[in-house]
């Protein structure tokens, strides 16, 4: 048995259909497993919580391995992982095609998904899935004295205490506030461009929006939307969409997952069949198009369809710019930009595709932090994993603010603004923008 792999990852699809997959007793057989050897190497202590929480395990044991270790014991280590998939893509040296066949994030989701339909504590599930749900919450809250008022409410110290008591979300965590329009309500005409396909890209674009978009800031879309247009690349919204279905993931709750697919599939499918680049800004949406349905659904041909259509908006910028058909006439020089690139643009395995973006406009210099936040969609808004996440952000807290930047961004913009509280007075003058806006204002459009 070699120590280790030199082999690129491979995944095996997620058998989620098959009734093993539902049994606790063979669940809890592969996590001992699993964690057997991830005791043994250590190797991802780093990365969050989850693992530093099983070794801690293992080292009050009476064994002092994990046969020590309290089955019940093993959902703490659950329950701290976020599925970033960090430890797979960058860490994991047992990852398939290696013998030992160490899939830590999909092990963890069988957990995830069989605990969820299991049932709990009605107040955490009522949350869970309140806060799983973005599409209801975001058409509630994008009406506009709602939307005002719920931002209200949120910034309001006695409402957020109250809020805390209740749902368990923290009263400390700055949450994102909801737009009084949404996007797909206030998009632009479309113009007319012809279509120039190029050897890496499709020469016309579909915009699936995303939730956080749509609701929360409509900015992005909106800065994307002008940046095709600045470089003439034809583009559409798609007819109709809900959740990529990644909160819902990331609960385990599969069937929520199911769902959302057989909205989504269909129509996204249409459009790769019709030659169009699919671009979602934001990178965990892109990241549930082009690996964790087709994970879940190898033989399904829309979503593998769709998985080839589908581009992080970067991704696709950089391509566009090698097929010689991306402008580069910036106006405007950014200065100093810090840079965060999420887990989930990371496990995208395309590079780092905005840091190259950025760094090819004039006058700009970017300081790139290739680590975890810590926050993780809805994870660090609950309660008992709040004070976890700015533990795992502080390293990129410190490292965002040591070039004193005029700039802070990342592509996932949740990640952003949990950088930015915790920074704090570090920040300084320090402005947070989303990539796409960052090319817009250098592009001076």
């Amino acid at each position: 048995m070699r120590e280790g792999s030199l082999e690129a990852p491979t995944r095996h699809p997620l058998d989620w259909k098959n009734p093993e997959f539902w049994d606790p007793a063979k669940a809890e057989k592969e996590l001992e497993r699993v964690f057997d050897i991830c005791h043994g190497c250590r190797r991802c202590v780093s990365l969050c919580t989850a693992f530093p929480t099983l070794f801690d395990l293992v080292d009050s044991s009476s064994t002092l391995e994990v046969d020590g270790v309290a089955k019940a014991d093993y959902w703490k280590v659950v329950d701290q992982c976020y599925l970033c998939d960090l430890c797979y893509m960058t860490k994991c040296p047992y990852v398939p095609p290696h013998p030992w066949n160490v899939d830590f994030p999909h092990v963890m989701l069988r957990a995830k998904a069989i605990k969820f339909r299991k049932g709990g504590k009605f107040r955490l599930r009522f949350r869970d899935d309140l806060l799983s749900s973005t599409d209801a919450l975001g058409k509630l809250a994008a009406i506009p004295v709602v939307a005002q008022t719920v931002n209200a409410l949120n910034k309001n110290p006695v409402s957020r205490a109250a809020m805390q008591a209740v749902l368990g979300v923290h009263k400390d965590r700055e949450l994102p506030p909801y737009a009084p329009k949404k996007f797909r309500s206030t998009k632009p005409g479309s113009r007319t461009f012809p279509v120039r396909d190029g050897k890496n890209t499709p020469g016309k674009v579909a915009i699936f929006a995303t939730c956080y978009a749509n609701y929360n800031e409509p900015v992005l879309g909106h800065d994307l939307l002008a940046i095709l247009a600045h470089n003439e690349i034809p583009c559409v919204m798609v007819d109709e969409e809900v959740c990529c279905g990644m909160p819902k993931l990331e609960l385990g709750d599969l069937d929520g997952v199911d769902s959302l697919k057989k909205k989504n599939l269909p129509v996204l499918a249409r459009y790769a069949r019709e030659g169009y680049a699919i671009l979602a800004p934001v990178p965990s949406c892109a990241l549930m198009f082009k690996q964790e349905l087709p994970l879940m659904y190898p033989d399904d041909a829309d979503a593998i369809a769709v998985r080839d259509a589908m581009f992080d908006p970067f991704e696709y910028f950089v391509l566009r710019k090698k097929d010689g058909l991306l402008k580069s006439d910036f106006k405007q020089p950014l200065g100093k930009v810090s840079y965060h690139i999420p887990c989930h643009s990371r496990v995208q395995n395309m590079g780092q595709k905005t840091r190259e973006m950025l760094e090819s406009i004039p006058g700009t210099e970017v300081t790139t932090v290739e680590r975890c936040s810590g926050h993780d969609g809805t994870w660090g808004v609950k309660t008992e994993y709040f004070d976890n996440s700015m533990k795992i952000g502080r390293p990129v807290f410190r490292q965002m603010a040591e070039p004193a930047p005029a700039y802070v961004s990342s592509d996932c913009p949740i990640a952003a603004r949990h950088i930015m509280q915790g920074m704090g007075e570090s920040a300084g003058r320090a402005v947070k923008a989303h990539p796409l806006t960052l090319l817009r204002t250098a592009y001076g459009i």
